[in-house]
């Protein structure tokens, strides 16, 4: 039996979100605060949704929208334009690669292996700004937001969880 226009309405917006929530979360990264200083040392909430969606569910988070949600970080921010297209891109690469290895781990195994994917973001980040500017940025404020990060983690993590559970468990 072929699905109604309804049906099918229903499984392209359930679709859109990992997309969708991953570019809610780039906005609340760089809502600005009156905190001087912390829109430098945020955590990397883009880096977070790209993971679990490409650990989870890497066939509603293609590699389109991963470079576009990292254009669209880079020319909100002010970061040189493609570095976070570059990051997200090869961490997505990287956990779809390893797609059987997260397939069914605990939460405490897919957090440690998010430390060591987000430590490795936060090195790419800081090296490719360095290298855009012509010399070694202070490495404090990355390295900072890389704690953010994986603090964040889990409270994130758990949202992604239960959006996942509630809107793609049947799709």
């Amino acid at each position: 039996m072929r699905p109604t226009f309804w049906q099918r309405l229903d499984t392209f917006a359930r679709h859109q979100v990992p997309m969708v929530t991953t570019l809610l979360l780039v906005l609340v990264a760089i809502i600005p605060s009156h905190v001087p200083g912390l829109v430098r040392i945020g955590p990397m909430l883009s880096l977070i949704a790209v993971y679990y969606w490409a650990a989870h569910r890497p066939d509603l988070m293609g590699y389109g929208v991963v470079f576009a949600v990292g254009l669209l970080e880079d020319t909100i921010s002010g970061a040189p334009l493609g570095i976070g297209s570059l990051v997200l891109l090869l961490v997505h690469a990287g956990v779809v690669h390893q797609y059987k290895f997260f397939n069914g781990k605990s939460f405490t195994v897919t957090w440690g292996a998010f430390v060591l994917v987000a430590g490795g973001a936060s090195l790419l980040r800081w090296l490719s700004i360095s290298a855009v500017n012509g010399a070694l940025v202070s490495p404090e404020a990355p390295f900072y937001a890389y704690l953010m990060t994986v603090a964040m983690y889990p409270v994130i993590g758990w949202l992604l969880v239960r959006l996942h559970i509630a809107l793609l468990r049947d799709v």
